[in-house]
């Protein structure tokens, strides 16, 4: 017996339990413990003491309360009807036509993803509010404060997530059924109808279940342009922040989960039905030509690019002139930030804050990624490992950040002393975009040849050693999409952070809406543009980082 046990010890891989079981312990720490902690108190009473599902009559049975439930549903359907509509048309024109500058339009879609959705919003004030440029030309007679400023401000915000998705499946689709198709005689509308709608039908599922869920817990464009319009997203901020009513709150937190949980669901199951689209004996799609299709679809794509551009051009309007719309002077005063609103160091604060975010991410995702992937044994460990990995799509971000509140800022919890500073920032940025992140890591280690990891113990080499000498470089370009995918989303992101900032850290995002609500448009204009050059600068790096990798592996390539 006692060889039996000293034998399982000697063969029993310490180094790879004791990482993998660290990494399994703080994502269960950051993500099943808020949780728990968050559903707890949504059915206790502000003594802490069980009331069962009371809390939620009373929200309910509270007319301006139950409102928010039905105006929030009503949001979310509109905005992912247009979002939808205009992915696929947008992604159907670059990818079957043949009109000029694809690159250029496709790159232009990307522009409401480098931004906070409080600067859709404050674009959107500049162009269609009540001194707004169109709105003064006589061009927009509407009221743009209340639902329809925050239904355009979603369709924004929503719009590039449909059409990526839409985009890849409309690359990749199998040629061969349209090859048949065109022998028969078919025509481009039935074709349409009969071929290219139902091989979208998986993608659509997922389209509007995405974007029904991100217009339903967004928070930032119902703060600045809802007016008295309420949602459930500024309804938990309003009983958190507002009324300190955090059994209330934690109420309206788990019903921003249900779309969510429903989307996470339907995507497991699309997911496993959209498998084999694409096989070895697919042809490309040979697109065919029609100049009638493609002025149409060009002219589509230039309008959409031209209301993305004409949105920033606002900001600029309005970050670079005195007080507009009644002093167009240029100035630069604007970017003198007030401290009472955050001051130039939010900016700087949110620079920190994604760096920090990006470059712990990265390191966490990718370790955690590879332990999923190349760790030996534990197969029990790893298949909770990847439940939890996916579990994070699930989350809305102002849910992370009210489960945040209850756990952490809990007197007995041992990790109370992060609360109110940079690092849990950081945490709840990483838990919030944790899941696509790890997708990619996971993906791209399953394409390295598992014999890399078995010649080098037959050989006595180190796990660690062969991890950063063999396992990181191969995956250099999916590393740095990773830190990007972290950068960019933390520079804007505003729910997920919104309880947790501290009045000694504001971030830029915040204090946009701040600025806004203090009447400083220009400089929250200004704040925004110093927002979106950050990400594209670091958009045009990752790009070049990526042309100079793929230079070199070329060139490695003709020289072998």
């Amino acid at each position: 017996m006692k060889n039996r046990v000293r034998q399982w010890c000697s063969g029993f891989r310490w180094g790879q339990f004791l990482v993998l079981a660290f990494c399994l312990l703080a994502l269960s720490t950051v993500l099943v413990l808020p949780l728990f902690a968050l559903f707890s108190k949504a059915f206790l009473n502000k003594a802490d003491m069980f009331v069962g599902i009371d809390n939620y009559i009373k929200y309910f049975k509270t007319p301006a309360l139950s409102t928010s439930v039905l105006n929030t549903i009503d949001i979310a359907f509109w905005s992912t009807l247009f979002s939808v509509v205009l992915g696929f048309l947008y992604a159907f024109a670059l990818t079957r036509t043949h009109i000029k500058g694809k690159a250029v339009f496709k790159y232009m879609a990307m522009i409401p993803i480098f931004t906070p959705t409080v600067i859709h919003a404050l674009g959107l004030v500049y162009m269609f509010g009540n001194q707004g440029i169109l709105t003064r030309a006589g061009l927009f007679p509407f009221e743009l404060y209340g639902r329809l400023g925050i239904i355009i401000s979603e369709v924004i915000f929503t719009f590039p997530q449909a059409f990526l998705l839409f985009f890849v499946a409309l690359e990749f689709s199998d040629g061969r059924l349209y090859e048949a198709a065109d022998s028969m005689g078919a025509s481009p509308l039935r074709k349409l109808f009969r071929i290219t709608l139902p091989e979208m039908k998986y993608t659509l599922i997922n389209a509007v279940f995405v974007c029904f869920t991100l217009a339903f817990t967004d928070f930032g464009a119902p703060k600045v342009i809802g007016g008295s319009f309420s949602v459930l997203a500024t309804d938990i901020y309003k009983q958190v922040a507002g009324q300190f009513n955090f059994n209330m709150g934690a109420v309206v937190g788990t019903l921003l989960l249900i779309p969510a949980v429903m989307s996470f669901i339907v995507d497991r199951l699309v997911s496993s039905r959209n498998a084999s689209a694409v096989n070895a004996r697919s042809t490309k799609l040979v697109v065919g030509k029609s100049v009638p299709r493609d002025i149409l679809c060009f002219s589509f794509c230039m309008l959409v690019t031209l209301f993305l551009l004409f949105m920033v051009a606002m900001l600029f309007v309005g970050g670079l002139t005195e007080g507009y719309p009644y002093n167009l002077s240029l100035t630069l005063n604007n970017f003198l930030f007030n401290q009472s609103t955050g001051g130039i160091d939010s900016f700087f604060n949110s620079l920190k804050m994604a760096l920090a975010s990006a470059g712990f991410g990265t390191a966490f995702v990718f370790i955690y990624a590879y332990m999923m992937e190349k760790a030996s044994g534990f197969n029990g460990l790893r298949k909770y490992g990847r439940l939890l990995s996916v579990l994070p799509l699930a989350l809305p971000g102002m849910v992370i950040g009210i489960s945040f509140i209850f756990f952490f800022n809990s007197p007995t919890n041992p990790l109370n002393f992060i609360y109110g500073t940079l690092a849990i920032l950081v945490v709840s940025n990483i838990l919030h975009y944790f899941s696509v992140p790890f997708f990619t890591a996971n993906g791209c280690l399953k394409k390295l040849d598992k014999e890399f990891e078995g010649i080098a113990e037959s050989m006595g080499v180190p796990r660690l050693k062969t991890f950063l000498w063999v396992s990181v470089p191969l995956s250099l370009p999916a590393i740095m999409e990773i830190f990007m995918y972290f950068f960019v989303n933390a520079m804007v992101t505003v729910s997920a952070v919104v309880f947790l900032y501290s009045a000694d850290f504001k971030i830029a995002a915040i204090a946009i809406t701040h600025m806004e609500e203090a009447g400083s448009f220009g400089q929250a204009a200004a704040m925004s543009l110093l927002i979106l050059l950050i990400n594209v600068v670091v958009r045009v790096l990752y790009e070049a980082g990526m042309a100079i990798f793929r230079h070199r592996a070329n060139r490695k390539e003709s020289t072998v």
